[in-house]
């Protein structure tokens, strides 16, 4: 199998590079912290000390960074002169659309293929492979980029088209989905509990009928038992630059997003209280603080 370049191992980075070295891919991995990689090598990566050093000559390297600048730190051209003519980037990770085009541009001009392909995975899910993933950008680069998906995190891989920031909106709206229902649950279990109905069993009947999804029945949970402190899965940080995303990209669309504009301010709240390092889940808190619960 060919060599691939993973930048990259945070929380949702690592049990993707653990797949694709289990599925029995050569790794070359770089992490801006460089211990945080260092446990790869137990499983046969091979770790390196910059982002070019990971490129094979017409090869693939796949990037999950926390966010645009992150991104375009990495995309130097150096990067771009290792992968050369026949090489692809894809992107794994939540940036704005705007930043992908022009990211997209800027490879081209050096012969390499700009692919955007986030996650849509919770770490435990990635390692599991019961992620999904979403794909755009031109459509040669993306069969050669979908097995790596497979491999690496999704039980399915859904095609964006070759707009390559067409996957970016879409990922921005997931998360923008998942915040709103986030936002929906607490409002709807707080109501329960001030009209003497058990939350619990209102979250027995929806989330195992209307509302029967991984999303209500997961974070539905967690909201239940307050699981708003604790070691993050999805840091608030990380939430809030997306809300960021989403206003910025409805904004420039002319895209009234009310909803949006509530779980940000949740977001903001969060992170205005000083926590350290909260779940991004902890905007449900702001629902129940409201109603004196």
């Amino acid at each position: 199998m060919e060599t691939i370049g993973f930048i990259g191992t945070g929380n949702l980075g690592y049990p993707i590079a653990v797949n694709l070295l289990k599925a029995g891919y050569k790794v070359k991995v770089y992490n801006r912290t460089r211990e945080k990689a260092l446990p790869l090598e137990q499983l046969g990566a091979i770790v390196v000390n910059s982002p070019e050093e990971v490129a094979e000559k017409g090869g693939i390297v796949m990037s999950l960074v926390a966010d645009d600048k992150a991104v375009e730190a990495i995309a130097t051209d150096a990067l771009l002169n290792a992968l050369g003519e026949g090489g692809i980037h894809a992107s794994m990770s939540t940036i704005s659309p705007d930043t992908s085009k022009a990211l997209a541009a800027q490879h081209a001009a050096l012969g390499v293929t700009y692919v955007t392909a986030p996650v849509f995975a919770r770490p435990d899910a990635a390692a599991a492979k019961a992620g999904n993933g979403v794909i755009s950008g031109p459509a040669a680069a993306k069969e050669r980029v979908k097995p790596l998906m497979e491999a690496g995190f999704a039980r399915k891989v859904f095609d964006m088209g070759e707009d390559v920031g067409s996957a970016n909106v879409l990922k921005l709206i997931g998360n923008f989905m998942i915040a709103a229902a986030m936002e929906l649950m607490a409002e709807a279990f707080v109501l329960a509990e001030k009209n003497n109905l058990d939350p619990r069993a209102a979250y027995e009947m929806l989330t195992t009928t209307l509302f029967a999804s991984p999303i209500f029945r997961n974070y539905g949970a967690m909201i239940l038992d307050r699981e708003f402190a604790g070691q993050p899965y999805f840091k608030a940080a990380l939430g809030l630059k997306d809300m960021n995303l989403v206003l910025q990209t409805a904004n420039k669309s002319y895209t009234p997003m009310p909803m949006a504009n509530l779980v940000h301010a949740r977001l903001t709240t969060v992170m205005a209280k000083g926590s350290k390092d909260p779940d991004w889940l902890a905007l449900a808190s702001g629902a129940f603080e409201d109603a004196g619960r």
